[in-house]
């Protein structure tokens, strides 16, 4: 299986992410006719060698004649579905466009067919991401990895106003993501076009997956920051094992416990999954001399054991945690949004031989139903039934 990890060092933004993946062997000419495809007049991409600190990266500026400032989300669609380009690039870019429109209406307490897509609403925007999702469907990239996500504080000037960083599009767009927080720098890393991008495609967030690596692309943001502004790809293989399950080498944490306050495992299990566990499990036990405990179990990454074992430490009364190295064997899956009538739900999805696995994302049928004022069943329900239809995106 040919993956790709995307190392978003100084931040994410669209025409970062379709430089990266240029400079890794996605055609040139290709991005061109992406542009000619969208029927999009007086468009052009300028591509060129620029120095990033002391790296010589490439650098996509997307050229347009004009800037919309009203354009609304069925307007891009028509855009997408009218242009000459692969079936499955024009649905994920409508997927990535509903998603953007979904938040942008929360944020504004709109809908959105009404909402007004501002700066994402532009030329350039469409084409960062419908080049995007060609170039990883020409590089036959699968399955998409991404580091955590540079994020720092400050304010930038749009269209509503000055908004306060990071901008209040990214943040929605970034649930479930790994972020960071730079304290030194106010300046906007993540635009809300890399956030919708990202986590759209991101099968999952995080460390570096174990590879056979073939080729890295780098890509330049436009801005000059005290680190090198770029982001890396790094494409490579897997080798689809267990007739594609996915295989992988983690740590579980393990350390009985007892004396301590039940009431306290709800925030040590809330800490743990803050700081990157895989799993978080609780098992009574019977311990020497007939002492009733429990046994504390943590699946994570080997490079996440050691700042979890301090979180152990620290959070409970345990004098020792053991480590075990292990194998999982999971199913490949994917998140996807999903239009339903109570909103955007994202949809965890798990397809292996003749096994297939729908899940709606729990906190995000939480909060539709407790806005909807309806069952959370009904939401969950209606989040697997749109999902199941073949077209997901009412354009």
């Amino acid at each position: 299986m040919r993956i790709a990890f995307i190392d978003c060092i100084g931040g994410a933004s669209g025409d970062m992410l379709l430089s990266a993946l240029l400079d890794a062997g996605a055609s040139e000419a290709n991005l061109h006719k992406v542009i000619a495809a969208l029927n999009l007049p007086g468009c052009n991409a300028q591509i060129e060698q620029v120095m990033r600190g002391a790296l010589s990266v490439k650098m996509v500026t997307i050229v347009t004649p004009r800037f919309e400032t009203e354009r609304h989300a069925t307007e891009l669609f028509s855009i997408i579905n009218q242009a000459d380009l692969p079936k499955l690039v024009k649905e994920r870019a409508s997927a990535i466009i509903q998603h953007l429109a979904q938040v942008e209406a929360d944020i504004h307490n709109s809908t959105v067919e009404s909402v007004h897509l501002h700066e994402v609403g532009g030329d350039d925007t469409v084409i960062d991401i419908v080049g995007v999702l060609n170039a990883l469907d020409e590089l036959q990239v699968e399955r998409v990895y991404v580091s955590e996500l540079p994020l720092t504080r400050g304010f930038t000037k749009s269209m509503h106003g000055t908004i306060p960083l990071p901008a209040p599009a990214t943040l929605a767009l970034l649930k479930n993501a790994r972020i960071r927080f730079i304290e030194s720098l106010e300046s906007e890393l993540v635009t809300p076009t890399g956030a919708a991008i990202l986590s759209s495609l991101a099968y999952e967030f995080g460390g570096f997956p174990p590879m056979q690596l073939k080729t890295i692309g780098i890509g330049a943001g436009h801005r000059q920051l005290p680190f090198p502004n770029v982001i890396r790809v790094w494409i490579g293989e897997i080798k689809d094992e267990n007739s594609g399950l996915l295989v992988e080498t983690l740590t579980t944490l393990e350390t009985n416990v007892d004396d301590l306050n039940p009431q306290v495992y709800e925030h040590v299990m809330h800490q743990l999954f803050h700081a990157g566990a895989l799993d978080v499990t609780l098992t009574p036990t019977q311990m020497k001399k007939n002492r009733p405990g429990t046994l504390l179990s943590v699946l994570c990454r080997p490079s996440d054991a050691d700042r979890l074992q301090s979180i152990i430490f620290s959070e409970t009364i345990t004098l020792g945690v053991r480590h075990v190295t292990c194998e999982r064997a999971s199913l490949p899956r994917i998140i996807e949004p999903v239009a339903t009538p109570f909103g955007t739900i994202n949809v965890k999805t798990a397809h292996w031989k003749d096994v297939t696995r729908i899940v709606p994302e729990y906190e995000d049928c939480r909060r539709a139903a407790e806005t909807h004022k309806v069952p959370i069943l009904q939401v969950m329900a209606s989040a697997q039934q749109k999902y199941q239809k073949p077209v997901l995106i009412d354009s």
